[in-house]
């Protein structure tokens, strides 16, 4: 018999295995915390399991994200955009930096955000060391995913890029109905208690 331990790993796995099996086949993507190369490949897994059942059937897309690895999200939007399937993208909690970039890269007309979320973007952040040559070449790169992220924005929103820049400077955090002015969504989910009004943003002089 094998050791506790190992049988309860194993007892883990097979249960992830049905809880990614159920969400599979109800066409559910959940995006929950920090975007890692493992949250990636896991929803990259997914959605290429979705293609193969049906390539034209909608998905619906889960994120409640604080951003993560720039490269992962682009892994995940470049699967996304390179498939037939109509993506609806659902802020739930907070879409924050490339949180907010897949959030804004869902299907246009099925992006909203539930009333409570938060949605920020900003510029790409990167911490450069070792020789100068070195930190050159990782300024470079972060202006070019900078770029790169700029360009998309401004697709998805409408918005110019030097506008895009500009509003991306420093953290900007977004209720739903800037975000919703702003072009990241399309609409605001609807809840029992939407209808409630915080009234004006509170800001520190």
């Amino acid at each position: 018999m094998l050791p506790f331990r190992q049988r309860l790993r194993l007892a883990k796995g097979d249960y992830d295995s049905k809880i990614d099996d159920f969400y599979v086949r109800s066409r559910t993507l959940f995006l929950n915390g920090e975007l890692t190369d493992r949250a990636a490949h896991r929803l990259i897994s997914a959605l290429l399991r979705m293609n193969e059942q049906d390539p034209v059937k909608k998905v619906k897309f889960y994120i409640n994200s604080p951003g993560g690895s720039v490269s992962a999200g682009m892994a995940i939007y470049d699967m996304l955009q390179s498939l037939q399937m109509p993506v609806e993208t659902i802020c739930v909690g907070q879409a924050a930096s490339m949180g907010a970039f897949l959030l804004a890269g869902g299907t246009k007309g099925m992006r909203c955000a539930m009333p409570n979320s938060r949605i920020m973007i900003h510029q790409p952040l990167g911490g450069a060391h070792g020789q100068v040559s070195d930190i050159k070449i990782q300024a470079n790169e972060i202006l070019q995913i900078r770029q790169i992220l700029n360009a998309h924005l401004s697709h998805f929103t409408g918005k110019p890029i030097d506008q895009i820049e500009i509003d991306c400077d420093r953290d900007n955090y977004m209720r739903p109905a800037e975000a919703l002015e702003y072009g990241l969504i399309d609409h605001i989910c609807k809840t029992r208690t939407s209808h409630i009004e915080v009234g004006p943003a509170v800001c520190i002089d």
